[in-house]
């Protein structure tokens, strides 16, 4: 699979100055963690799952958790896992040649217990596993989880990751929360390869303390929320090789109405001749919070995100495309010759590039454009969103 992997190659072609790269379940944990990208979340109940799973594919998502916990009530659980059960088989069943592209698909459970029973029963089709989301997770309630993923592991012949979630209230709390952090790392550092990302639940993070952002409003507007995902990333985001990938919060809302697109469609070339039919749907896709919020991620760490609504997918892996102009810093700071330190002019004639300090940055920045790509000089985020709309 790929990120627009979904679109025509022609098109592809045209937005690209470096395409995203081709990845699969086997690839490295280290691609794998920045391709992760929207991970649109899903109720294991579904009746058609396999079905949606093989739809949202052609629409461009490339990971998926299929939910035990939070998204079900607790009567549905054992429905939810027969279900499961049930539509893994028969995705496996259609795709025993591995010929279709499938997404990264993991599993929420809630207990530790869920994982090893649910590696058995699925059988063969566990091969479509990619591995499990881990909720609440803090060292005392996490070793258990990660230890039960471990064993599955080794009996399945399967590689497994795990995701954490970080969502308790040890965590929120001021006085307990840096204990918790470290706590945190002493787990996720103990499986370390195991560990493919770490993911905010800043729904939690609100509920304790009865708030919920308005869809004008992103979680960095929220001063607590934000003080949590500042001190996330501080102690377990780092650049020196201790750090994790960290994704993004998930954006409740959709089909808002929005407004900032109207001047910019009416501008790009790139859309000129299109139907009325791309425009209204690039409006009704486009959300002004979400957007804002992927923005903040970025700026604060943060890289992928959990996603509720398929019309939210786009709109991150749009944003998350490198542009030409950060693709021309990264190498420059990166080339050999740079070894040395320095401070160069960029080749766009706007900013200074300090090689040493902005070296991480160019590292991080040139990862990726492995997945996600690199765009045309006179490409944006609006002719990426366009292109990337299902017909």
């Amino acid at each position: 699979m790929r990120h627009f992997g979904h679109i025509a190659p022609e098109v592809r072609q045209r937005l690209f100055h470096q395409e995203p790269c081709a990845f699969s379940a086997d690839s490295p944990a280290r691609l794998l963690s920045v391709a992760l990208g929207a991970t649109l979340y899903s109720p294991a109940t579904r009746p058609r799952l396999a079905d949606d799973i093989v739809k949202q594919t052609g629409r461009g998502v490339v990971s998926m958790v299929l939910c035990l916990e939070d998204s079900i009530g607790d009567e549905d659980v054992a429905q939810g896992e027969e279900n499961l059960v049930r539509q893994f088989t028969d995705l496996a069943e259609r795709n025993r040649e591995g010929a279709a592209d499938l997404p990264l698909l993991f599993i929420r459970v809630r207990t530790p217990e869920q994982i090893p029973d649910l590696v058995r029963r699925l059988g063969p089709a566990v091969r479509l596993l990619s591995g499990f989301v881990l909720p609440k997770f803090t060292e005392e309630r996490g070793m258990p989880f990660l230890e039960a993923l471990a064993s599955s592991e080794a009996h399945s012949g399967r590689r497994l990751f795990a995701m954490p979630v970080l969502e308790s209230p040890q965590l929120l709390y001021r006085e307990s929360r840096v204990e918790t952090l470290e706590g945190i790392f002493r787990a996720v550092d103990k499986y370390r390869d195991r560990v493919l990302a770490l993911r905010l639940g800043v729904t939690d993070f609100c509920s304790s303390y009865g708030l919920r952002r308005a869809p004008d409003m992103t979680a960095y507007d929220v001063q607590i929320v934000a003080s949590v995902i500042a001190d996330v990333v501080n102690m377990l985001g780092r650049a020196d090789g201790t750090g994790f990938t960290v994704t993004g919060p998930v954006w409740e809302y959709f089909r808002v109405q929005e407004r900032m697109f109207k001047p910019q469609l009416r501008r790009s070339p790139f859309l000129e001749g299109q139907a009325e039919e791309l425009r209204e749907a690039l409006i009704e896709h486009a959300m002004d919070g979400l957007l804002r919020e992927i923005t903040m991620d970025h700026a604060n760490g943060l890289l992928g995100k959990t996603c509720i609504h398929p019309s939210h997918v786009l709109p991150v892996h749009a944003l998350s495309v490198v542009s030409h102009e950060e693709f021309s810093d990264a190498q420059d700071i990166l080339r050999p010759e740079r070894g040395g330190g320095g401070v160069l002019r960029s080749q766009y004639t706007n900013k200074m590039n300090e090689v040493k300090p902005h070296r991480a940055w160019a590292e991080r920045t040139l990862l990726r454009a492995e997945v996600f790509g690199v765009a045309n000089e006179d490409i944006g985020f609006v002719e990426l969103l366009a292109a990337g709309i299902p017909a």
